[in-house]
């Protein structure tokens, strides 16, 4: 079956071969199924891939996402963020109007999932955001076979290439050593990455109380009662300058804002893959970078297009063009998706829509 990709005037922009997939204004939509995947608009039928505010809106009619997904996003929109909602654990299968939809681990944050199709012997997956690197606060990503792969691209350029989690906790805790009367504030997205980075900094042998930013308390809590050790844990509340020597985690936004003075001098950090561009973290006044993203890299996008076996990659968000450039020159039909409504979930823009999602709740 011949499909149209169309932008947001719904003028068609290029058409391509896909019996189970195409765009519409409201983003990546399965005709047969007559269900969207991380629509940027409210739709009658969803498929969540995961929590983050840029993938999951409040305002469905029916919502298919995997448990964790579904409480996330009743944590944050609360519990009337859509008319019904029906959770799928990982492999199940769910019939839609003969179209076999089932989930599968993306290995981005707790609950995430990439969407596998099935219909007429064809097999597609969108696989919403995703990486590759060991995480001990989700589910690792599992490879699944396709036809057609649908891919983002956040960091998808050769440059990024993302160095062990366990290195850039060292650094972390050698300045901590080295400036132990100073506190730091380390900038965390709410969803994700400040869960992994409190993880990832237990691991490295750091047992004291950590501290949290209240925009970061309920979903960490969360986390916290699906099992995810992450050791002592405690509000900043009021304080500041007593957690002289402490670790404070704070959305990324607050490192230049009003609320990170009242620590005095502290050594602001940012965790986050956009942190092996110098120019990002002097953008965001950040003395201490953290290479830590919840994104595949470079190497990892180009070895999940292969390894998927897929003949047809749709690339979205990110740097897409470069990516389909590789694709070409690797034998596989690509196309930028173009598509508007998606942050990169590293930039400044996302942590706004993060923290707005948050608000809803605090």
């Amino acid at each position: 079956m011949r499909s149209r990709l169309v932008n947001r005037t719904a003028e068609p922009i290029v058409t391509v071969m896909s019996n189970l997939l195409t765009l519409t204004p409201e983003g990546l939509y399965c005709p047969l199924a007559n269900a969207h995947i991380d629509p940027i608009r409210p739709v009658d039928r969803a498929v969540i891939t995961h929590g983050h505010a840029d993938h999951a809106r409040a305002g469905h009619g029916a919502v298919l996402a995997a448990r964790q997904t579904l409480e996330i996003m009743a944590i944050r929109y609360g519990p009337g963020f859509c008319k019904s909602q029906q959770p799928a654990a990982y492999g199940e299968v769910v019939k839609i109007n003969g179209v076999a939809v089932s989930l599968h681990p993306a290995g981005h944050v707790l609950g995430s999932a990439q969407i596998l199709l099935e219909a007429d012997g064809h097999r597609t997956v969108v696989s919403g955001d995703y990486k590759r690197h060991a995480d001990p606060t989700c589910a690792p990503f599992e490879l699944v076979t396709c036809d057609t792969f649908v891919t983002e691209a956040t960091f998808g350029l050769p440059v990024f290439r993302h160095p062990p989690a366990a290195s850039e906790v060292a650094k972390l805790l050698k300045s901590m050593d080295l400036f132990a009367d100073r506190t730091h504030l380390l900038g965390a997205y709410a969803l994700g990455k400040a869960q992994r980075a409190i993880a990832e900094i237990r691991a490295g042998g750091y047992d004291r109380p950590i501290y949290l930013h209240g925009a970061l308390e309920k979903l960490t809590s969360y986390y916290q009662s699906q099992g995810v050790n992450l050791g002592p844990i405690e509000p900043v509340g009021r304080r500041g300058k007593e957690l002289a020597g402490a670790l404070v985690l704070c959305p990324p936004g607050q490192l230049s804002d009003r609320w990170a003075r009242r620590f005095g001098d502290p050594v602001t950090s940012m965790a986050s893959g956009w942190m092996r561009v110098r120019a990002r973290a002097r953008q965001r006044g950040v003395e201490l970078p953290l290479i830590m993203s919840d994104h595949a890299d470079w190497d990892d996008l180009c070895r999940t297009i292969i390894e998927t076996g897929a003949e047809q990659v749709w690339v979205t968000h990110g740097a897409e063009e470069a990516l389909v450039h590789w694709c070409e020159s690797h034998g596989r039909r690509a196309l930028p998706l173009n598509m508007i409504g998606y942050d990169d979930g590293e930039d400044p823009g996302h942590d706004a829509a993060e923290e707005a999602a948050t608000d809803a709740i605090t």
